[in-house]
């Protein structure tokens, strides 16, 4: 059951093995494996979870440990958390009892023993790595004393048991015995003596060396300061030696590259500008290895160095990427041409854009409450409290995708079409980053609602967003860029509701267009899937699979995103993908998590001969080079978990802007007011908003149906479609569902409203209405009816006038 140890095993000592605990009355006692380890008491599912998954820990300093019966015992810190355990056979459970209670005795002593050092560990004056080394050398000290406390304390037991033996011996030497019997009485009794005897001697020899020990620990510390001091000292002429070396560097450039056309003045004042385009080689030494699982399609292993040594190979790769020297000819290339010099740029002041918005409140929410409210009322009247939302639109998170706009604009830089591709794949997964701790709803946009991201300024694009339809629910985005791309997008939900998890499927195609190589990518999204909808704590998965197509040249990545498993042995959240020529060869394999970074790396030779995949064919084996790194996560900002988790982009997107269009997402009112904290009065104003939109849409009905529009387009009754608008997206529903959006909340419409599901985008609707800034068109890349920007806004803002905009809040 467990793994063979002593009865008492030592304190300290890491203890482990399976116990039974209870979990539900559903699913009762279900197996586990538990970790006591430095006074805490861990518990995973399977022994393969201890690396990354622990399932709760409880601090035995605090603990309570009862006993139940033979095989069961209850373990509790006051009430947060109890865990009722049972082992699998009585010595089990006394073994698990008795490591315990040493364990909680030792966390309690040390727990005591830290709170009276933490003067001492942290003395004013003593340096920050004094410090540390003193409180290492106290913490060595009190491991000492706690081992020799344990000594002393099993000396007790062996003095009080050996002299209970001698009183025993004594009486049975009184009896009238043989004498046979009587000499290994004695004999007994001597051993017991000497026994006691060399414990204490043992006990002694103990003290005298902790005493030993902390008469040498003003030595230890008075060398550990100089080792320090010494250590300043080297950084302080470190980095002396580094300002020398950058001030005459600066002077030689110019002094040598000052006449010539290319020089660059502006790589000095402006920093981080070279970093735009390098791939970050901090990894260098990482090898690129891929976990032997089935989901994936191909196996990678590091080249032969024959590829390494041959510098024809390496200067095309580093050339070709984008990477090492190659990166910097780019970004000195792009800004020697750029015609402004520095310092007119200089003059043009950036706007300070606000890095917090006020605190999420602590609102508990009751679905019950929420439902008893609705009983007797409409489907149409039944609204959906702020409760699930955060305070942006879908509009601003379609908005979010371009949070690493950079990628694109090395893209933009790239010769090659298939370095370009990895970046543009790289952009793909990047925009799924922002999600990972998002579970937060965003607000439904109305009909016409409008979202503008001008960063001209700071970024060099301006982006567009319009919710262009209401059934099916789609908006439009248009993205455009004075370094070389333009990024378009139409993008409609589908979602299916089981009951334990909800999975929402983006219908519709991004397509990524380059200016000077007129590349044109087009890819979809994968599908987004939110568990524990019903009972426990919202948790975001992205799976499926992502082709990018290069339409001009034919070349293709096909990138798979793996779902999340309990019983997987791979990294969680990983995303690969293999960058293919129209001819189906590869040239780069792209792997790493949706989350957190994003590498790739070139391939020099491929052949088949891998392990068997779960379709009992032969896996592709690529032989690459070492990875570099397309893109990484920034982190996000201190205290997001307060504040929705957003990113530093996200915390911008609702900041008040003058000069936006009356329909822009900032100017919503229940949104501004659910930013402010104040949620009743926003969900006063959504049901406002609500009714608004369907009043006007009545209203645009009753107009499509005098002016005589054909019976097939208003067919359907407005009953109909105002309960289709209304039923709401309860958490409780169980039967299958497709989700359709309400004018500011998502709603649900049943197959049996609808039978089979609706395409995404319909070919007309009923009230006849007309986006604002986009028109519908047929794409000539992808024979999808779509959205596109026609053109006007910029202008429109430019000149203020925004009388044709509809009133919609």
């Amino acid at each position: 059951m467990s793994e063979p140890k002593a009865p008492t095993p030592a304190p300290g000592d890491t203890y482990k093995g399976w116990l039974f605990k209870w979990t539900n009355y559903i699913k009762g006692y279900q197996r586990r494996w538990f970790v006591l380890s430095n006074g805490l008491l861990s518990y995973y599912r399977t022994q393969a979870e201890m690396g990354h998954t622990c399932r709760g820990t409880i601090n035995l300093a605090t603990a309570n440990i009862a006993v139940e019966d033979s095989c069961n015992f209850v373990i509790s810190n006051g009430g947060t958390q109890t865990y009722h355990l049972k082992a699998s056979s009585e010595v089990e459970r006394q073994r698990w009892i008795t490591a315990l209670e040493l364990a909680k005795a030792k966390a309690f002593r040390m727990q005591a023993e830290s709170d009276d050092s933490g003067d001492d560990s942290t003395s004013p004056g003593g340096g920050q790595g004094s410090g540390s080394r003193n409180s290492e050398v106290q913490s060595t000290l009190r491991t000492l004393g706690s081992k020799v406390e344990d000594l002393s304390t099993c000396n007790d037991l062996i003095a009080k048991h050996g002299s209970a033996l001698q009183r025993s011996l004594s009486e049975l030497e009184g009896v009238r015995l043989g004498g046979e019997t009587s000499e290994k009485i004695r004999q007994v009794t001597e051993r017991a003596t000497l026994f006691r005897i060399t414990s204490n001697a043992m006990i002694n020899a103990c003290r005298d060396f902790l005493a030993l020990a902390q008469a040498h620990s003003k030595r230890w510390q008075k060398a550990l300061q100089a080792e320090r001091e010494q250590r300043v000292r080297l950084e302080e002429t470190l980095e002396q030696l580094a300002k020398q070396h950058n001030h005459l560097e600066r002077a030689f450039r110019g002094a040598t590259v000052l006449p010539s056309s290319k020089s660059n003045p502006a790589i000095d004042s402006k920093g981080p500008v070279p970093v735009k385009g390098d791939v970050s080689d901090e990894d260098e030494e990482n090898e690129f290895f891929d976990a032997c699982e089935d989901v994936q399609e191909f196996i990678t292993v590091p080249a032969d160095p024959k590829y390494h040594r041959s510098g024809s190979n390496v200067s095309g790769i580093s050339s070709e990427l984008g990477m090492d020297d190659g990166t910097t000819s780019l970004d000195e290339q792009s800004l020697g041409s750029n015609p402004e010099s520095p310092q007119s740029r200089e003059v043009v002041p950036v706007r300070k854009r606000r890095s917090r918005i006020p605190d999420k409140p602590n609102y508990s929410l009751n679905l019950w409450s929420i439902m008893k409210n609705c009983i007797g009322k409409e489907l149409s009247k039944i609204p959906m409290p702020v409760n699930f939302n955060e305070p942006l639109s879908m509009l601003q998170r379609l908005s979010e995708d371009l949070e690493y706009y950079e990628l694109l604009d090395r893209g933009a830089k790239c010769q090659s079409s298939l370095e370009q591709m990895c970046y543009v794949a790289a952009f793909t997964v990047s925009s799924y980053s922002t999600t990972v701790h998002r579970t937060g709803k965003p607000f439904n946009p109305l009909l016409g609602e409008t979202f503008e991201l001008d960063r001209g300024q700071e970024s060099g694009y301006r982006s567009l967003c319009e919710q262009v339809s209401h059934h099916p629910p789609a908006a439009a985005h248009h993205a455009i860029s004075e370094r070389g791309w333009t990024l378009r997008q139409e993008i409609a939900l589908a979602s299916k509701f089981r009951g334990k998890y909800l999975s929402i499927m983006p219908l519709g195609s991004i397509h990524c267009i380059f200016e000077k190589s007129n590349n044109h990518y087009t890819w979809k999204k994968v599908t987004t899937t939110v568990h524990n909808i019903i009972v426990g704590k919202l948790w975001i998965d992205q799976s499926g699979e992502i082709d990018v197509v290069n339409h001009r040249t034919g070349d293709r990545c096909h990138l798979k995103f793996a779902p999340y498993s309990y019983f997987s042995r791979d990294v969680a959240r990983k995303v690969t993908g293999v960058v293919t020529d129209k001819d189906g060869k590869a040239h780069y394999v792209l792997s790493g998590t949706w989350d957190e970074k994003m590498e790739c790396s070139r391939v020099m030779q491929s052949s088949r001969g891998g392990e068997n995949g779960t379709d009992g064919r032969q896996k592709t084996v690529y032989q690459t080079l070492k990875a570099k790194e397309l893109w990484r996560k920034t982190p996000l900002p201190e205290g997001a978990e307060n504040m929705y988790y957003f990113s530093t982009l996200a915390l911008t997107l609702n900041e008040p802007e003058e000069g936006v269009a009356p329909t822009d997402s900032r100017r919503r009112p229940d949104q501004r007011l659910m930013e402010q904290g104040r949620w009743e009065e926003a969900n006063a104003e959504k049901q406002r908003l609500e009714e608004k939109q369907r009043t006007v849409r009545r209203e645009r009905e009753r107009e499509a149906n005098h002016n005589g529009s054909p019976a097939e387009e208003v067919k359907e009754p407005a009953d109909k479609a105002l309960i289709e608008d209304s039923i709401s997206d309860s958490p409780l529903k169980t039967e299958e569902v497709e989700i359709a959006s309400e004018p500011s909340e998502t709603t649900y419409k049943t197959e049996t409203l609808h039978g089979s599901h609706p395409p995404a985008y319909s070919s007309g609707h009923q009230d006849n209405y007309k986006p604002m800034w986009f028109e519908r068109q047929v794409d000539p890349m992808t024979g999808e009816p779509t959205h596109i920007y026609r053109g006007g806004y910029w202008e429109a803002k430019e000149q203020g006038n925004w009388d044709s905009c509809p009133d919609i809040f």
